[in-house]
């Protein structure tokens, strides 16, 4: 595949679609900075101290008993923590993601108003563990008492049936978006056919009130299983051997690759949480009380976790995506049964679909990401 940058067919499109103001995802505190040189934090997270007007710490962290176990200062170093949230992070967040995870497991970021916990394990603590309040992710225990009466199989049905209604509209183009065309459509076109909307109007329950009658809490997260199916296309696609190994393959196998793409490209990448108690991380305590920032894309590139973390392996034998919990939920159901759909329609209706010459998927977003267009020649 070329690496010639990506050629973006619509300039004047803007890189992010609104977000629903109803996604459990999107509770974050300010993003605006106190004063214009907030404090930012030494290196075991204690933050110094802000000028005026800064926000306010609502405890103090405590460093481990041994300071020198988050490791020396390398050779050229930092001393202050980079913000997820830094210039040319929507394009390129892993450098800093690495330094966090390396050098600042703990910090308070001005910029988020929260600390941010960047490692796998502290992560993964803070999505499950009790002192951790105020959040909600599909698959958490409260969709299991919500969720009740949910017929699985109309569910496959609908989304197997809409999956490849749109890639016949598609199959007999030059050229497509598998954004645009595609991906922007399918979540949607399930949820409405679910609850038997019309296709012509399916696209106002990104915001309508028939989402939620069918998924309750997690009626907003059809703008997250849209950026979530884009980016596992583009992974498949970019490599024309995964293209052949999923091509045929058993549902559990393109499940796999699904978990896959979560992990590595999820489509939100900042959740925050709220501590009740203190709470041991890496590098430090975090207070009761304070809003803590999690760092999804980081916690799933963690190398200390993951073999060759920045690959996408659909066979991998180390798995573990957090962008969903375990238990049910309609939402995670439909995202599941959408990226083995659109597969399957998509190779059925365009067996020799690739990218297009010299395009390269680019992924854009600091709380949400994903590709904005992936470029398709659907007849090879």
């Amino acid at each position: 595949m070329s690496d010639a940058p990506n050629r973006d067919p619509h300039p004047g499109i803007r890189s992010e679609r609104p977000e629903e103001s109803g996604d459990p995802w999107r509770r974050l505190p300010s993003m605006a900075p106190a004063t214009p040189s907030a404090a930012r934090t030494g290196r075991l997270g204690a933050p110094t101290a802000p000028r005026a007007g800064a926000a306010p710490v609502t405890g103090r962290v405590r460093p481990l008993a041994d300071p020198s176990a988050a490791g020396p200062v390398p050779p050229g170093g930092r001393t202050v923590a980079p913000s997820p949230l830094d210039p040319g992070a929507s394009r390129d967040p892993h450098g800093i993601h690495r330094t966090l995870r390396e050098e600042f497991p703990l910090t308070y970021d001005p910029l988020l108003r929260a600390w941010v916990l960047s490692r796998y394990a502290d992560v993964a603590t803070a999505l499950t563990d009790a002192r951790f309040t105020h959040g909600h992710r599909p698959g958490d225990p409260p969709c299991a008492r919500a969720h009740v009466d949910v017929d699985i199989e109309a569910l496959r049905a609908v989304t197997e049936r809409t999956a490849h209604v749109l890639a016949r509209r598609i199959a007999e183009r030059p050229q497509a978006d598998l954004v645009a065309d595609f991906s922007h459509w399918l979540p949607a076109g399930t949820v409405a056919a679910a609850v038997g909307v019309p296709y012509r109007d399916m696209m106002r329950l990104v915001r309508g009130r028939a989402a939620g009658a069918l998924a309750g809490e997690c009626g907003g997260q059809i703008a997250v299983r849209e950026k979530a199916l884009a980016s596992f296309l583009a992974n498949v696609l970019a490599d024309p051997d995964q293209v052949a190994a999923l091509r045929e393959a058993p549902a559990g196998q393109v499940a796999r690759a699904w978990a896959e793409s979560l992990r590595r490209d999820p489509p939100v990448q900042i959740a925050v949480r709220r501590t009740s108690a203190e709470v041991p991380v890496s590098g430090g305590v975090v207070p009761a009380g304070a809003s803590v920032a999690l760092l999804l894309g980081s916690a799933g590139r963690d190398p200390e976790r993951f073999r060759e973390p920045d690959r996408f392996d659909p066979f991998r034998d180390d798995p573990g995506q957090l962008t969903y919990g375990s238990g049910f939920c309609p939402a995670v159901l439909l995202a599941g049964f959408e990226a083995e759909y659109a597969l399957r329609a998509l190779f059925a209706a365009m067996p020799r679909l690739r990218l297009a010459d010299g395009f390269r998927p680019v992924s854009t977003g600091l709380i949400t990401r994903a590709p904005r267009s992936l470029i398709v020649r659907p007849g090879g």
